[in-house]
Parts: structure tokens; sequence; C-alpha cells
């Protein structure tokens, strides 16, 4: 880097849904960064609602606001997927040490494989310490309130799927 800051970076995620924490800490990397590039991975593991194409086009929706970011779909390594997007930064949000733990791991090997790649971490605000999109859908599949834990257009979209 050239002592100016980078121009470009990633926030990556499954964003299944996307939680008013996820929006916080795109927000938050819109207003440090020229550029960044919002990275929706398949993460199939953790039983998707939402198809990718339905999480990209929600995240369009309520990116909106930010113009200099952009939505695309992670596909392989992530490292490799911020190269071809010109961006040097990876940002992260930490809810809790067990988020720590994992992010840290993570972040050790993609310094490991791109040493010219930083992991920046944001720390969660207070009022979403404890969201997680599992947590949501959970919460919200047992007819619990979920208004104001997620964008109104997710929130529309998760009971709609639910019912």
């Amino acid at each position: 880097m050239d002592g100016k800051g980078p121009i470009a970076a990633v926030v990556p995620g499954s964003f299944d849904p996307v939680t008013s924490g996820h929006l916080d800490i795109i927000e938050r990397a819109a207003g440090s960064f020229q550029r960044v590039i919002v990275a929706v991975g398949a993460n199939p593991s953790k039983n998707p609602m939402f198809t990718l194409s339905e999480r990209c086009e929600i995240l369009h929706e309520v990116c909106g606001p930010f113009p200099n970011v952009e939505v695309d779909i992670l596909d392989g390594l992530l490292v490799e997927f911020a190269r071809s997007h010109g961006a040097l930064v990876i940002v992260k949000g930490l809810r809790a040490v067990s988020d720590f733990e994992y992010e840290f791991q993570q972040a050790l090997m993609n310094s490991h494989m791109a040493p010219d790649i930083e992991t920046f971490f944001l720390m969660a605000r207070p009022e979403h310490l404890f969201l997680s999109s599992s947590l949501i859908k959970n919460v919200a599949s047992l007819g619990g309130p979920i208004t104001g834990l997620v964008p109104p257009t997710v929130e529309r979209r998760l009971l709609d799927k639910i019912e």
C-alpha cells in the first residue's frame, strides 16, 4: 500500500438473511473505503432459507443508499475473490470472543495465502451483539418479533418464506 489507504474492501458473508448488524458493518465499511464489495457466499452447511440470487437481490435493495457498495456472488477462495475485485482488505464484523477465535483463524489462513490482503475487524455495536441470521430465522419461524433486527424488506420476505 502507498500510505493512502486501500481503495476497495470486501465484506463477505452468507447473509441468510441480512441482519441490521450486517447492514451496520457494510455501512461503516462504506464510510471507510472508496469501494465496498459485499461477497455473498453459498455456505450450504447453514441450510439457507434464501437462494443466492434472492440474497443478492435483497442486498442490492438494502445497500441502495450506499453508492460505493456493490454486491457479487463469492464462489471459491475469499482472497482470490478480493484480488479479482481489486480489493486489498477483507472487513469482518465481530460480536463475541467466539467470533474472534473463528475469524482470527480465517484471517491467518487468508494472510498465509495472500500476505498482501489485510483483514480489518469491526466490533459490532452493542445493540447488534446478539444478532445472528440463524437466531433471526428461528425466532421468526416461531412467531416471535424481528422488527428492527432486520431491514423491513428482509422482515417481509422472511415472513413470506415462513408462511
